[in-house]
């Protein structure tokens, strides 16, 4: 017979897969399942989950963004006894942020963490003062 035609081996006469080939299966099968049980978000949310387009600090002092506004930059300060407030660094300034009325505090926050707040827009004295409803870092 040529070598070219082989001859047919019916369903119940093959030979079934492995068993090294079934724990390779069943291992990398294992594998999928812990690495998509165990990732976990990025990002976790303090307050209210900040929405819409952040703006910088520049424009918020400069009192062209609405009474409600949201935040991004950097975490380059924070109240050392209870994390009730803490300075956000955008490259267009600086800006103090109070957590006090939104009910959480940053104190697990790492400092120089990104973070985007939202909240209200307030004077103190002649100061500008974010009063933050949300944070997500």
């Amino acid at each position: 017979m040529c070598s070219r035609f082989r001859q047919f081996t019916p369903r119940s006469k093959r030979q079934p897969i492995g068993a090294p080939s079934l724990r390779l299966l069943f291992a990398l099968l294992a594998c999928l399942v812990v690495a998509t049980a165990c990732h976990r978000s990025s990002a976790t949310v303090l307050g209210k989950a900040p929405r819409g387009t952040p703006r910088t600090i520049l424009s918020v002092r400069a009192g062209d963004t609405p009474p409600q506004v949201t935040i991004g930059g950097v975490m380059i300060e924070k109240c050392p006894v209870a994390g009730c407030w803490f300075r956000l660094q955008d490259p267009t300034g600086t800006i103090k942020v109070d957590t006090k009325s939104a009910g959480f505090v940053v104190v697990d926050v790492p400092l120089q963490s990104q973070v985007i707040v939202a909240g209200k827009v307030v004077a103190e004295g002649s100061d500008v003062v974010l009063e933050a409803t949300g944070l997500r870092y």
